[in-house]
């Protein structure tokens, strides 16, 4: 009987807790009338503070400006017009499927791969970096506005050589002390090399992605600032299929990076009050905390189920085709063309001959990431494929393409 009201204790206590949870979402979520709001995440979930992002820009006062930060546990985030198969190295992100790289750095195990609903190019995010995010009306928006309130937060820091370049990121400037500026420009520093001078490239510290809706505008960005896996990010984010794709679709611009050498404490503290200064609202700036309880909110439920799943990840894929006709280890060329992440038509043929197998009709349609064999599929798309040279090819496939665990 003890055993049981304690049980039974245990439970209403478990269900008030939930009760409070919800409440704290809903006074969450009754503020997004107001004309200046500031949310923070708990969350490490990727997924979560996307959807969260995206729930604030669909369901917030139309003349509302937000502000959003939140932090990462170790994940890739590829553009929603991008391609996973030429922007990521799958092969890595299963660490029981091939072995980490041989890096300074430990491995990271499983790492998210997401695509997020805006634009831009791929990105890396773990704990060492903070994401921010303003949402304003779309007439107070310019895709420099927000980059430059977080320039002034960092050098609110005494970080004197960030800048904001002509692609709309954030950099720190390299080299020596060359002239004096206005040193409200953020467009320009005292390290800021000219035309004659010798180039130092800048460290590129926070990109810029973008998604504009007839009633809201949103302009986020990832700004590095402690990551301990720089040195291991290139081997994430350098496909080996990408000298075999020909592609639509967005492609990344590879930049030097680095990190600006804050704590994420420091970063967010000071773009809180940047934000705060440029939208005074009568009532003062209040910073909220959301997580793992808005996931209690249907609307953000939907929002981060459909970010997980494997058909939003990869069959949003613009069309691309792989072949095997620039590898000089393959002697035969196989060519396929992917739409939507499914293949829509290929070809066989072996070199030195004119003989062209088509793909066979069957396997139009054909989801890559659910293919688990791919030896075993070549042998079905195209007839007359002999086992040893299946085995080849097969190999070659899964080294691009390769198979995906599901979760």
């Amino acid at each position: 009987m003890i055993t049981l009201n304690r049980a039974c204790r245990r439970a209403r206590g478990c269900q008030q807790l939930l009760i409070a949870h919800r409440r704290l979402s809903q006074s969450a979520l009754d503020r997004l009338a107001q004309p200046v709001q500031s949310y923070i995440s708990t969350s490490r979930d990727p997924y979560l503070n996307l959807s969260v992002e995206h729930y604030l820009l669909q369901k917030s006062a139309p003349e509302s400006t937000i502000l959003l930060l939140y932090v990462n546990r170790p994940s890739i985030v590829i553009g929603r017009n991008q391609n996973p198969w030429l922007e990521v190295n799958l092969a890595l992100l299963n660490p029981s499927q091939q072995s980490q790289p041989e890096t300074e750095s430990p491995g990271l195990g499983n790492v998210d791969l997401v695509r997020r609903r805006s634009g831009g190019g791929t990105v890396f995010h773990d704990e060492g970096n903070v994401n921010w995010t303003v949402i304003c009306p779309p007439k107070a928006f310019t895709r420099d506005k927000h980059a430059e309130m977080v320039v002034r937060a960092l050098r609110s820091c005494g970080v004197e050589r960030s800048r904001v370049n002509e692609r709309h990121d954030i950099v720190l400037d390299q080299g020596e002390r060359i002239a004096d500026v206005d040193l409200d420009n953020t467009h320009i520093t005292p390290y800021t090399r000219h035309a004659g001078l010798p180039e130092i490239r800048p460290l590129k510290v926070s990109g810029s992605a973008y998604k504009l809706t007839r009633q809201r505008a949103l302009h986020h960005g990832t700004c590095l600032l402690s990551s301990p896996n720089l040195n291991i990010i290139p081997d994430y984010l350098h496909s080996p299929a990408k000298p075999h794709i020909t592609a639509r679709g967005v492609e990344s611009v590879s930049s030097p990076v680095g990190n600006i050498l804050l704590s994420n404490e420091h970063f967010i503290d000071a773009v809180r009050s940047k934000f705060s200064g440029k939208y005074r609202s009568p009532e003062g700036t209040e910073h909220i905390e959301v997580g793992e309880d808005w996931l209690d909110h249907e609307p953000v439920r939907q929002g981060y189920e459909e970010l997980k799943s494997r058909e939003w990840t990869f069959l949003q894929t613009p069309q691309f085709t792989i072949s095997t006709s620039a590898d000089p280890s393959c002697t035969t060329d196989v060519e396929l063309t992917v739409r939507n992440g499914a293949i829509s038509g290929g070809h066989l043929r072996h070199r030195g001959g004119a003989v062209i197998v088509e793909l066979n009709a069957h396997s139009i349609g054909q989801r890559v990431h659910n293919i688990t064999s791919w030896p075993e599929t070549l042998s079905q798309m195209f007839t007359g494929v002999d086992c040893a040279e299946g085995r080849r090819l097969g190999a070659w496939f899964e080294r691009m393409l390769p198979v995906q665990a599901r979760t």
